[in-house]
């Protein structure tokens, strides 16, 4: 009873708590026991109380791994707080310079320190290893222990040799494995790996009934990703991106529209990565954008929602990362975006891996996709996928699947054929090869098992890929077949699948909705998009620039060229705010010319009843690079534009195409400076005058006229950026 009285005790006094949740008092009771203890619990779920509240009760230090640096940082400064107290907790990695290192090993050695937090790689560093053995050791955490599986979402190669250094460590030391994510096979490499087979396995469910999964084509992602960050402004958020440059890019398109969002990735220095997680957990940022492969390790419970920008690449990856939302248990929003080209990327990333790390990878990949493009509960496919089986009714529309539409179909006769083909051929063939039986599709494996002569070969043809795909899932799903993913995805008859084919009953199943197909990035926001322009008033915007352009004797390109007045047509700005968005309209040129346009447009719109794009107002990236922003620096400088091309290493050609990209977006350039250096004031009146009676834009029509003997190509385009800056922007 004595255990009990202080366990409630030292959780009400030092986290302040009334009680635990699930199996917490449980797994802590066991690990008080001095025995092996093993813990799969979803993220939220309070793993790490189950280590940290027996820790501050045992004698002497426990040791905990974990593969975060951000993490180790978050919870040791938690528990000072918590403590009061700054040598109660310690990380030892390799954040840390030979002073603090100094520091934190004095303070273990001297009996301060409850828990010690090591990165496996510091953890089997010769000079620390010598030094541990020298302490004693309550018992040793290992968390985020999946890493230890090539199975597992994070495989690290290091997890490998936590038991060797335990055992150099001290004998008989207690172990308490946890992980958020486990599928049986992970389990069963963790047990081994760890020599742990007899520990007591406490397993939650994995069911986050308070999170929201919803999974969308890749279509105009960055401005659905705006658009959806405003609709839920003022909560907080994480995006997963596949590389640092696309996490570099979002977060700068964020912030560009007015979202405070900051990049989080492996190339960051530490203290960059430190400061980031700081101002997220502060709120001094809404939004942090991070790479998939590098895992945030912030225990922040008030997340509201995760968004992957790229598919992830498995479903551990995916349920931990948006695991991260509602760990309050509030409200979480889980939006992914699927698109067939993210899955050609992360297959061609593993080409160059071992045949079997290819194999594995693959199979894994495979279950995200076949997650993406079905259209059954996405709750039930995940927790399937943890081995736990649920009834899509539990899942109460918490997911896009459970609030669309479905399309049913009986599976009965479909499925008999199915059974009956794997009992009858054994379980050698994965899904793709038995939808190519059905569907008649002939290649090297059909043909050496002799497959394109079995009765069923083509029978399914008129059905179509999909509807078999759907119901393979769904067989699976229902339990009828069991897929042997660490053996090539190959599929074999349950017991349940026996018993059906014994008693067969009418069973209906889902057909899958094909998915739209995702648009390619380089159409979206970042080059603006594509939409049909609305041909009415791109005539009607085009006679008013006409007419501004004769009241103040100007040729029309000057007031807005025909990239500008083609995207008003498909984004219908009724602001002067939302104009400034349009690509090649600055603040100068909407306040000098974009009253009449936007009150055209806002007439237009309601005349005709126009269903305007809520979301138009993002702004693109595509002029803000860091080369232009340099070139913008160096001519305020007033610096001579071939020494800035020389600076750059670029061309001078090169470097006149850029400062034309940057006026011809709509900022104001004052080179005077720089043409009266190359260009007498006569020959700049005689080109001024040419342009502003000239018909068409074109710098070759120019230079026929004004004869090339006075002048170069280069002259001309100089003065034109000039006299397009000065009198349109």
């Amino acid at each position: 009873m004595e255990i009990e009285k202080s366990l409630f005790d030292n959780l009400q006094e030092f986290f302040g708590f009334d009680n635990f949740k699930g199996d917490q008092e449980a797994i802590i009771t066991n690990i008080l026991g001095g025995k092996d203890t093993f813990v799969i619990m979803p993220t939220g779920g309070g793993k790490s109380i189950c280590y940290q509240l027996p820790a501050l009760m045992s004698e002497g230090t426990a040791i905990v791994i974990s593969p975060l640096i951000a993490l180790m940082k978050n919870q040791v400064d938690q528990l000072r707080a918590f403590g009061g107290n700054e040598s109660i907790a310690h990380f030892l990695n390799s954040s840390l310079n030979k002073g603090e290192i100094a520091k934190v090993k004095q303070d273990v050695s001297a009996g301060k320190t409850k828990l010690l937090y090591v990165a496996p790689e510091s953890l089997a560093k010769e000079e620390n290893t010598q030094f541990l053995k020298q302490i004693r050791v309550s018992f040793v955490a290992v968390d985020e222990a999946h890493c230890i599986s090539e199975w597992g979402h994070d495989f690290r190669p290091e997890y490998r040799k936590i038991r060797q250094v335990i055992n150099g460590i001290g004998d008989n030391i207690p172990i308490i494995a946890l992980t958020a994510t486990a599928t049986p096979k992970v389990q069963s490499d963790i047990r081994k790996n760890l020599q742990m087979t007899d520990a007591r396995l406490f397993k939650s469910s994995f069911n986050r009934s308070n999170l929201y999964y919803e999974v969308r084509t890749k279509k105009d992602v960055v401005k659905e990703i705006v658009k959806f960050i405003r609709q839920n402004a003022g909560k907080t958020g994480i995006i997963y991106c596949l590389s640092r440059k696309k996490v570099e890019e979002i977060a700068e398109v964020l912030n560009i529209n007015g979202i405070k969002a900051l990049p989080y990735h492996a190339g960051l220095d530490a203290k960059t990565r430190a400061d980031t997680q700081d101002k997220f957990l502060m709120e001094d940022v809404e939004v942090i954008v991070a790479t998939i492969a590098f895992g945030m390790g912030i225990d922040k419970p008030d997340v509201r929602y995760v968004i992957h920008h790229d598919i992830p690449k498995s479903m551990e990856g995916y349920y931990q990362e948006t695991g991260r939302a509602g760990r309050d248990g509030g409200e979480g929003n889980c939006l992914a975006f699927y698109s067939e080209k993210d899955v050609e990327k992360l297959t061609k990333f593993m080409k160059d891996k071992p045949v079997s790390e290819r194999e594995i990878g693959t199979q894994i990949l495979k279950e995200v996709i076949d997650y993406s493009e079905s259209s059954v509960c996405r709750r039930k496919q995940i927790l399937h996928y943890f081995g736990e089986q649920f009834d899509e009714m539990g899942c109460n529309n918490m997911c896009d699947n459970c609030r669309s539409k479905k399309t049913y179909f009986d599976a009965e006769e479909s499925i008999l054929q199915v059974l009956n083909f794997i009992k009858e051929q054994g379980h050698k063939f994965d899904d793709n090869h038995l939808i190519n039986v059905f569907i008649g599709q002939n290649n090297q494996p059909i043909s050496s098992y002799k497959h394109d002569q079995h009765s069923l070969f083509g029978s399914g043809k008129h059905l179509g890929v999909n509807y078999w795909n759907s119901l393979i899932r769904q067989a699976v799903l229902a339990d009828f077949i069991k897929k042997d993913i660490d053996h090539y995805g190959l599929l074999f008859l349950t017991e349940s699948g026996k018993k059906y084919l014994a008693n067969p009953y009418p069973i209906k199943f889902i057909l899958n909705n094909p998915m739209e197909k995702a648009t390619d990035e380089r159409s979206d926001v970042l080059s603006h998009g594509s939409n049909a322009v609305d041909a009415g008033l791109l005539k009607m915007l085009k006679d008013l620039r006409k007419k501004i352009a004769k009241q103040k004797t100007l040729p029309p390109f000057v007031i807005f060229q025909d990239p500008s007045l083609e995207e008003m047509c498909t984004h219908y700005p009724v602001t002067m705010d939302e104009l400034k968005q349009i690509q090649g309209v600055g603040g100068g040129k909407a306040v000098k010319f974009g009253s009449s346009f936007v009150e055209l447009i806002k007439q237009y719109v309601s005349d005709n009843d126009i269903d305007r794009p809520q979301d138009m107002v993002v702004k693109s990236t595509a002029n803000k690079s860091a080369l232009k922003v340099s070139i913008i620096q160096n001519i305020d400088r007033k610096i001579g534009l071939d020494d800035i091309a020389l600076s750059k290493g670029i061309s001078y050609e090169n470097l006149l195409k850029e400062v034309e990209s940057i006026v011809n977006s709509g900022t104001k350039l004052n080179i005077g400076y720089f043409v009266d250096e190359m260009i007498d004031s006569d020959r700049q009146e005689e080109v001024y005058d040419y342009f502003r009676a000239a018909e068409v834009d074109s710098i070759k029509e120019a230079l026929n006229e004004l004869g090339e003997e006075d002048y170069t190509f280069e002259d001309i385009q100089l003065m034109r950026i000039k006299f397009m800056s000065e009198l349109g922007n």
